[in-house]
């Protein structure tokens, strides 16, 4: 059977990829927020979170698996140019190199720590909001929207920070990093509580659907499954 896909769908797609990409690019940069030190992804990448709740309340588990790998594969392609980009000699009259290399230059332990936790998060995120949204038969969406991100948050900052931090910080230090930016980012995804549910409202009611995965795979292989 011919699948379709939405336009809309589409631009959420291309919006959660791009904020994705920005994120880790900006994330170099660190910067002090009442005492607190956080990437300046931080202020972005709770997006792609809201992004996934809208689109597995509204299209469901198959249409986020999608989108969370079309992102994943694009996230990773601009990870090996970048690479490439800063391998190249450059030319003897340019003198960014350096600044070039600290900001697109990652090592194999940022860039495997950053791949693993976005897909770990992400598709936990969308989990959550899929079971849940069957078990409280489509209600309290709120709630569920909440949930899915503390899930999926908190596993990406703990995958993340875990991986390329550990041996270089504390314990302690580790944790409270993980506590931190998982409590922020839920803190963002319930600030904005209130334009989500109504983007959702919106986007049900222009394209008259509201999926529940009764009898979805939650295999996050099975891409060609949309």
């Amino acid at each position: 059977m011919k699948q379709n896909i939405s336009p809309l769908y589409l631009l959420l797609t291309v919006v959660f990829t791009t904020c994705l990409l920005i994120s880790n690019l900006v994330a170099s940069k660190i910067v002090v927020i009442a005492s607190v030190a956080l990437p300046v992804g931080i202020f972005l990448f709770p997006i792609t979170y809201i992004i996934n709740d809208v689109i597995a309340e509204v299209w469901g588990f198959r249409k986020a698996r999608l989108m969370i790998w079309l992102a994943f594969a694009m996230n990773f392609f601009a990870v090996l140019f970048y690479q490439f980009a800063v391998a190249l000699p450059p030319a003897p009259f340019w003198s960014g190199q350096d600044a070039f290399s600290t900001i697109l230059s990652q090592t194999p332990r940022i860039a495997v720590a950053s791949l693993l936790a976005f897909l770990a998060g992400s598709f936990l995120n969308a989990y959550v909001m899929s079971k849940m949204k069957v078990a409280m038969n489509g209600n309290k969406f709120s709630v569920r929207a909440i949930a899915s991100t503390m899930v999926g948050e908190s596993a990406d900052s703990a995958i993340f920070i875990f991986i390329a931090f550990c041996g270089i910080l504390t314990t302690y230090q580790l944790v409270m990093m993980m506590i931190t930016q998982a409590l922020l980012k839920t803190l963002y995804e319930i600030i904005i509580l209130p334009i989500t549910q109504r983007v959702v409202v919106y986007i049900k009611k222009k394209e008259q659907t509201d999926v529940f995965d009764t009898d979805v795979s939650y295999s996050i292989w099975k891409v060609k499954e949309v």
